[in-house]
């Protein structure tokens, strides 16, 4: 009974290693919002090698037009534009030794975001300090997803919403997390309650 009980809290921590591991990914935030609208993005890139982060190149979807930065201290940006001005990349540059294994950091930056729009899909690539790129661009389900915006009609002024539905998104994460935590504790009590 003691030897089980005594498991219990290492597999509880593996799970919640394997959880931050697996959302530890580029993502774009918010996950909604509203289509002819502003809105602010934030860039979150986590190191996930055990060398720094050095360069961040974000690709902007046709469906948003970029129209300014946010400041970012100890980093320089670069942008492409096509032929009519729009703003279609974004690389951040490290003027430092970068973002080291186990760090995370935003970028933010404001654009208006397409009446017609239905999802919005960013694709990112990640530089680390020996040249190798992560490719954030792939579906939902694979190892380097591309993040996902979703867009819906309504009040473009009408935020809330948007960040109703981004908790939700991450209580929705934490309560899958405790679901698998008790199941594996309902596994092992039944296990110790037959070889009783």
């Amino acid at each position: 009974m003691k030897k089980w009980l005594t498991m219990i809290p290492a597999v509880v921590l593996s799970i919640f290693i394997f959880s931050s591991i697996a959302s530890a990914h580029v993502k774009v935030h918010p996950f909604e919002v509203t289509g002819d609208s502003y809105q602010e993005f934030t860039v979150s890139v986590p190191t996930e090698k055990d060398i720094p982060t050095t360069k961040i190149r974000l690709v902007v979807p046709n469906s948003v037009d970029v129209s300014s930065f946010k400041p970012k201290s100890g980093w320089d940006y670069t942008t492409k534009k096509n032929k009519d001005g729009k703003i279609t990349e974004i690389t951040w540059t490290t003027k430092g030794k970068g973002l080291l294994p186990n760090q995370f950091d935003e970028f933010d930056i404001m654009a208006h975001v397409a009446k017609n729009a239905k999802e919005i899909r960013w694709k990112a690539y990640q530089t680390y300090s020996d040249g190798s790129i992560v490719k954030w661009i792939g579906p939902e389900d694979s190892e380097n997803p591309a993040s996902i915006t979703k867009v819906v009609a309504g009040d473009a002024t009408d935020t809330s919403a948007t960040d109703d539905k981004s908790s939700g998104q991450n209580w929705g994460l934490y309560l899958s997390i405790i679901s698998i935590v008790l199941g594996i504790i309902a596994i092992i009590i039944a296990l110790v309650k037959r070889k009783k």
